[in-house]
């Protein structure tokens, strides 16, 4: 039900090497219509869409399944070995456990869906990273990029992340432990930082009643508003936050703007923890949101027969 979706997705992905692209495309969902996506920006920890021809129903789906559905490595267990610095062993593992870890979903299994059936694990759902540092004659700190990976693609995504500090003669060793998980089940497994979506805004002017006073221009926060000759004129709409800033400013009465929205016209836009590549969330969220619709249909399906 799906798969159009996802097509069109994978096709956005060839593009040139530039930031800012304004590359169309649009397919059709079931009881959705006919939805038209265009990139405003992108890079490698985040992309901004705008999307039409859908409803917030839809859009919020798709931002939930980001959120809670779409894996992502992080460490699970920690086993401390040595540790005499200032942090005791629970504060250092829930600093190890909130750290970003760069994501191979190409090659790891789910825990629950692994054929192991092993409670520890093997090597095709479990990482294993062990850090040890000791510190000399001065105070250290200790960072991510101290960590060594069984797997040189599961590594922290930065190596400047602290984890704590030594003291001269202190020390930390230990072995930590990742698996693939959901952000449903903990917000250390969420791909994104930010994910939000809102609604295209509408702005109108009247020009026969606006005197050109630039009240509106001063006011809004978000520059989207400027003066060219004798008019206003809007810029760069998607940067609107519907603020109504610039309608309290406008002393005309009644007033000679007037700021609403496209209730089937949003801007989305998120920002990876670069787990994974802003596109490949996107990609992963429509495979799991056509599994789910799949699911459904087999089930109604069933209760029909």
């Amino acid at each position: 039900m799906m798969e159009p979706a996802e097509k069109a997705v994978e096709e956005a992905g060839e593009y040139r090497s530039n930031r800012e692209r304004k590359t169309v495309f649009s397919f059709e969902i079931n009881g959705v219509g006919s939805m038209n996506i265009k990139t405003l920006k992108e890079d490698d920890t985040s992309i901004h869409l705008l999307i039409k021809g859908t409803n917030a129903a839809f859009m919020n789906t798709l931002r939930r399944i980001i959120l809670t559905e779409v894996p992502t490595m992080a460490i699970d267990e920690v086993v401390v070995i040595e540790n005499s610095s200032v942090l005791r062993d629970e504060f250092v593992a829930h600093r190890i456990g909130l750290m970003p870890l760069k994501t191979d979903l190409d090659t790891y299994n789910l825990p629950e869906a692994c054929n192991c059936g092993s409670e520890f694990g093997c090597n095709l759902c479990r990482v294993s990273l062990a850090l040890e540092s000791e510190s000399g004659d001065h105070t250290i700190t200790v960072y991510s990029g101290d960590f060594k990976s069984d797997n040189p693609s599961v590594v922290p995504v930065s190596n400047r992340i602290p984890i704590t500090k030594l003291a001269p003669e202190q020390k930390v060793k230990l072995e930590a432990y990742a698996r693939l998980g959901k952000g449903k089940d903990h917000a250390r497994w969420q791909p994104v930082a930010v994910c939000t979506y809102r609604y295209l805004p509408i702005i109108k002017i009247n020009e026969k009643s606006c005197d050109l006073c630039e009240k509106c221009i001063k006011v809004c926060p978000r520059k989207v508003l400027r003066k060219t000759g004798d008019e206003i004129v809007i810029h760069n709409i998607e940067d609107c936050s519907l603020c109504q800033d610039c309608v309290d400013a406008c002393e005309k009465t009644p007033n000679a703007i007037e700021v609403t929205w496209d209730d089937e016209s949003y801007t989305f836009n998120l920002e990876s923890t670069e787990a994974l590549k802003p596109r490949r969330i996107l990609q992963e969220a429509l495979k799991i949101l056509d599994e789910k619709l799949n699911n459904l249909l087999d089930q109604l399906k069933g209760i029909q027969e």
